[in-house]
């Protein structure tokens, strides 16, 4: 599958103050005391199992609130086994891609992926180049054009890496441009400080469902309004890749 639209040139990196802002995320748990009844009665889990990935230099524990409730939802839930995402990309996908074939051989089924923020990065290109052991994925925040050109990070990052962000946002298009058949959905905020929300809208695979929400970056793991969008898009799709 290919797309046919031409590189993206609307994205822009969030701006100082909206970095300032990702300030209310601790703010942001109080709201799970009000939205506690409607997460415990949302739609049973299948017992599918789900790979969490974690956003660029956080822990795994980053994704065990989110593991816990979808384990009480009823699916077989897994971190990535990686570690702290340190932020190296290729490794990661070298070392998760097996790990994500393996799973699906001995459990009989395909994985679905959810990753945060750079890990959705990972997760799309796991999706890409072992398409036959995902059953869908799912982003929150990821920096899907552009790479880290459209982020508050982008410059250390870039630094870091040694990378060129122009010549590194072509590159990205391009292994955009090989789509994925599975179901998509990505998770933005047009209030995140850390990615430019409109590089999080997944414009190359037609069947992809980009949902907003409110609410910071670095909550979004944690967002009671993610966990509920999460549990309706697992249900939808029951029954199907097993």
């Amino acid at each position: 599958m290919t797309a046919t639209i031409d590189m993206p040139d609307y994205c822009k990196r969030p701006g100082p103050l909206s970095f300032l802002m990702e300030a209310r995320t601790p703010f942001q748990f109080l709201s799970f005391i009000h939205t506690a009844p409607g997460l415990l009665t949302a739609p049973r889990g299948d017992g599918r199992p789900i790979v969490l990935l974690p956003g660029y230099l956080a822990p795994e524990l980053s994704m065990e609130p989110l593991a816990q409730y979808l384990r009480f939802l009823g699916y077989d839930v897994y971190p990535w086994g990686l570690g702290t995402n340190r932020g190296d990309v290729d490794a990661d996908i070298e070392r998760l891609g097996p790990r994500v074939e393996d799973l699906c051989t001995s459990l009989g089924q395909p994985v679905t992926l959810i990753g945060w923020s750079l890990g959705g990065v990972v997760a799309r290109e796991v999706t890409r180049l072992y398409a036959d052991s995902v059953r869908e994925v799912m982003t929150l925040g990821t920096p899907i054009i552009g790479g880290p050109k459209y982020t508050s990070v982008g410059s250390f990052y870039a630094r870091a890496r040694g990378l060129d962000l122009d010549e590194f946002e072509r590159h990205v298009h391009e292994r955009n441009s090989i789509g994925f058949a599975q179901p998509v959905t990505s998770v933005y905020s047009k209030t995140d400080g850390v990615v430019g929300w409109r590089a999080s809208v997944d414009v190359y695979n037609p069947q992809a469902d980009n949902i907003e929400v409110s609410g910071s970056h670095f909550g979004l793991g944690v967002n009671p309004k993610v966990w509920r969008i999460i549990a309706k898009k697992l249900a939808e799709t029951k029954g199907e890749g097993a």
